[in-house]
């Protein structure tokens, strides 16, 4: 009888953080909060506890694509384990030449107004439990969920995205410049 090629990956899980799998949902849980993420969509993979420091996740006679899924649950695992801990935090800069922006967080939306002189403000949308910060010429982006910082500071700088002019000329507009 041939042997079953198996593949697999293991996440190690620090001292501070808790970590609960049911089925193929994962909960972790650290001084700065707790993640939840559920990867029902990926067929054929087992993810398991082997102890309480330890995470399994493997495929069994696995195709290509299962092949992938398993290291990429695997750094999503690593992910949520990382923003537990120490979170995640993203620097955009606000750049203009030709008429100053003013950047305003309302709610859960960022409104930036006079880009390019518009006189309709252009808004971006906060994703999940992001918080954002204004200060000077500078936008902070912090929160646990790397998936929500990513995507807020996308939508902002998505805002200021100059379609019908020469972005080599009109350098206006918000850019990401450090992550961490």
């Amino acid at each position: 009888m041939p042997k079953l090629f198996r593949i697999h990956q293991k996440v190690e899980v620090p001292q501070e953080v808790e970590v609960k799998v049911e089925g193929s949902k994962v909960v972790v849980s650290g001084p700065l909060g707790h993640l939840e993420k559920d990867f029902s969509h990926a067929r054929g993979i087992q993810i398991r506890l082997l102890d309480d420091k330890n995470i399994i996740i493997e495929a069994y006679a696995p195709k290509k694509r299962e092949q992938a899924l398993v290291g990429t649950i695997a750094g999503h695992i690593k992910n949520m384990i990382k923003g537990v801990t120490k979170g995640f935090k993203y620097k955009l800069k606000i750049v203009y030449a030709h008429f100053p922006i003013s950047v305003k967080v309302k709610g859960d939306k960022i409104v930036i107004e006079n880009f390019l002189g518009e006189k309709v403000p252009r808004i971006a949308k906060i994703v999940g439990d992001v918080k954002v910060k204004v200060q000077g010429d500078d936008i902070i982006v912090e929160g646990i969920d790397i998936e929500a910082v990513g995507q807020t500071a996308a939508n902002i700088e998505l805002a200021t995205k100059i379609k019908d002019k020469d972005p080599r000329v009109f350098l206006d507009g918000i850019y990401v410049y450090s992550k961490e």
